[in-house]
């Protein structure tokens, strides 16, 4: 079990079911933390996952191809370049 190193300063209160209540506590006891810790945790790592599945770009394997072709074809770039100073108000 990981030890806590930030003062936790901040509170969140929920109002849950009780059937949600005691799935939550289950599995708190399974991995030997107390349901705070626990949902902590759990409520970091869904925010981690919903902030990395909006800010990183996952190409496909052609995707990943045609943009490394495009980026390191110097005509292609200059163009790139040239529409992004376009539509880049300075």
């Amino acid at each position: 079990m990981p030890q806590q190193t930030t003062p936790r300063t901040a509170r969140l209160e929920t109002r849950i079911s009780r059937e949600a209540l005691a799935i939550v506590r289950r599995a708190a006891e399974i991995q030997g933390r107390s349901v705070s810790d626990f949902v902590v945790a759990a409520a970091q790592e869904a925010a981690k996952k919903t902030v990395t599945e909006t800010e990183v770009i996952r190409l496909s394997r052609k995707a990943q191809e045609k943009f490394a072709a495009l980026l390191t074809q110097p005509p292609a770039l200059k163009r790139a370049f040239k529409l992004h100073r376009s539509l880049i108000v300075k």
